[in-house]
């Protein structure tokens, strides 16, 4: 944690009793903690913001220096003292940024006083419980007469912080501890009585929200679920996700810079719109663009309720690299139009060769498709579908009316992408492109058989003993225990590869006989520790000695075909032949 200097941490008490910490000049920005916690928990943030805020940390009623809650108290009380606080100070409008219960508070406030916030952002928050869950916060919630028990403060950190603790969280669990046994057990038991019960207390009142809000949780905290953030955020009318990946539910102490840079470019925009991020690689994102072939995605988005909703469709294309956007078509009949043309948000996931089982679970009216489906929640909540060539998670850009469908289009605000062979359709049926290497298991054996393998934007060699350089090649693509073939020689030097597109086949004038096969492909992690294994940078390949004119030509071919991301397929012999373009650019469109 970080360690706030005297002379910018002020703890002051207002006159009705309430404690808060004030520190830093600028904007002024609400700080509101969780159950159990108090102002000071917030000291990594005020650290961080300071410089450019005029930071308020509350401590709610029943924590830290603060009066008790009244024994059956309602989220108006707590904002109530917080806006009495804010009138105290003479500030007339603020953001808020609250966590879990002071999440709670901060709607609260903004819905009841929608003059006196600028903006809002809710950490952890809570919304509409499942059953399993909400019975097991109740159930805590009537135990609390022994509050204050280390193996009830250890339960609660476990929850928190993860059990065993790792090492790194080790301050931050140190801190939370010190907040939990400090607490007045009065205070924390009435505070957590109606945080138990609070969390569908807004689920009516969100369309109304005015303020701009950014609901951020993190992956792994399994009381305030991404699915809760995504759920508000599509019913806010200037909501936004944001799903923090590995984080749990303390992740302001867990991983203060992080999050503190989040809230810090919301606040800063202070604008529902999400912005531009001026890191964004758009050349990666047009190759991860062209992992679709003519193709099959499921689309996927949250429900109003929170449960994952998803559909099959094969009308997906980008639209812009700058600001990202793609599109995607779906029916006005389908099931899930209604939840998809209202959110906030969806991904596409485009499917790999293995995947046609799951196509046809999301194309059928299958009552829980994603029982069958590994998937994970991603930066914005959207399912992301495990196993998929590629993912686009995306903030609704616009809807668009068109005939008996609706297009969907999405600003990318997170995209990933391998080298696995995606699943096409084509005339009604699957289009599977890497079959072509099993056709080729059954080629004669001296056909030669190699492979350009790229990493990051550097291509793999070998270099011989005399200078030269070669690609991976052997007498057919055989397997890992086969020495002379492709994937033995791979295999030998612990080189993990995946194969992908055609990319070259000609005859030897020489050898009429004997065929040359190479294929475009990744290789992922780490190559071995031989010496002769070179990462070439695509842009030097052409300066490299190539003894085979050859392959020296079909390299120039992959250089220029490379930077354009335009592929074909050479077909001919090593003096003449023609290249033949993948496929002609078409705008897909198909049924959702």
């Amino acid at each position: 944690m970080a360690d706030v200097a005297a002379p910018a941490w002020v703890r002051n008490t207002a006159p009705d009793g309430t404690g808060f910490i004030r520190a830093g000049s600028g904007a002024p920005v609400l700080l509101i903690h969780g159950v159990g916690m108090n102002a000071t928990i917030w000291q990594d943030q005020i650290a961080s913001m300071r410089d450019r805020h005029d930071l308020i940390a509350i401590d709610m009623l029943g924590h830290g220096t603060s009066p008790l809650p009244p024994e059956h108290a309602a989220l108006s009380d707590f904002a109530d003292q917080a806006l009495r606080l804010l009138d105290h100070l003479g500030l007339a409008s603020v953001s808020i940024v609250g966590h879990s219960m002071g999440a709670l508070v901060a709607l609260e406030i903004a819905l009841r006083a929608p003059s006196r916030v600028r903006s809002i952002v809710c950490l952890n928050a809570v919304f509409r419980r499942p059953e399993a869950l909400a019975q097991a916060v109740r159930q805590r919630a009537a135990a609390l007469g022994t509050h204050g028990d280390p193996s009830a403060i250890a339960a609660t950190l476990a929850r928190w912080f993860g059990d065993p603790l790792p090492e790194s969280l080790v301050g931050a669990a140190a801190t939370a501890r010190a907040a939990l046994e400090s607490v007045d057990p009065e205070g924390y038991a009435r505070t957590y009585r109606l945080f138990a019960h609070a969390d569908a207390q807004h689920a009516d009142a969100l369309a109304g929200l005015a303020a701009p809000a950014l609901f951020m949780t993190g992956s792994d905290d399994g009381n305030s679920t991404p699915s809760m953030s995504a759920a508000m955020a599509r019913l806010a009318p200037h909501g936004q996700c944001l799903v923090l990946s590995g984080e749990r539910h303390m992740m302001a102490m867990a991983s203060p810079e992080k999050v503190t840079r989040h809230i810090s470019a919301f606040l800063d925009a202070e604008a529902a719109t999400p912005q531009a991020d001026p890191a964004f690689d758009s050349g990666e994102f047009r190759r991860a663009l062209g992992s679709f072939l003519t193709g099959v995605t499921i689309v996927t988005t949250v429900s109003a309720e929170g449960e994952p909703r998803g559909f099959t469709a094969n009308s997906f294309t980008s639209v812009s690299l700058d600001p990202p956007l793609v599109l995607v078509c779906i029916a006005k009949k389908a099931l899930g139009h209604s939840a998809f043309s209202t959110s906030k948000g969806f991904a596409i996931n485009i499917l790999s060769e293995s995947q046609k089982a799951q196509s046809g679970i999301f194309a059928s009216k299958a009552a829980d498709k994603f029982a069958s489906v590994a998937w994970q929640p991603g930066q914005t909540g959207n399912p992301l579908i495990d196993g998929s060539v590629a993912v686009f998670d995306c903030a609704m850009q616009q809807l668009v009316d068109a005939g008996d469908h609706s297009i969907l289009i999405g600003r990318v605000r997170d995209f990933s992408h391998n080298g696995a062979q995606p699943l096409g359709y084509c005339r009604g049926t699957y289009v599977t492109p890497g079959l072509s290497q099993e056709a080729l298991a059954a080629a004669p054996p001296d056909t030669e058989v190699g492979a350009i393998l790229e990493n990051d934007g550097r291509v793999l060699f070998f270099e011989t003993s005399d200078g030269f350089h070669e690609l991976p090649a052997g007498r057919g693509l055989g397997t890992p225990k086969d020495p002379r073939s492709l994937k033995g020689h791979l295999a030998a030097k612990t080189i993990d590869a995946q194969l992908g597109f055609l990319f070259a086949v000609w005859d030897d004038t020489a050898a009429p006989s004997r065929t040359h096969v190479y294929y475009r492909g990744t290789i992922d992690g780490q190559c071995s520790d031989d010496r002769r294994i070179r990462l070439v940078d695509i842009e030097q390949i052409t300066d490299l000695r190539i003894a085979d004119p050859a392959v020296r030509s079909m390299l120039a071919r992959y250089v220029r075909e490379r930077t354009e991301d335009a592929f074909g397929v050479y077909v001919g012999n090593e003096v003449e032949g023609e290249v033949r373009p993948l496929a002609k650019p078409v705008l897909l469109s198909g049924r959702g």
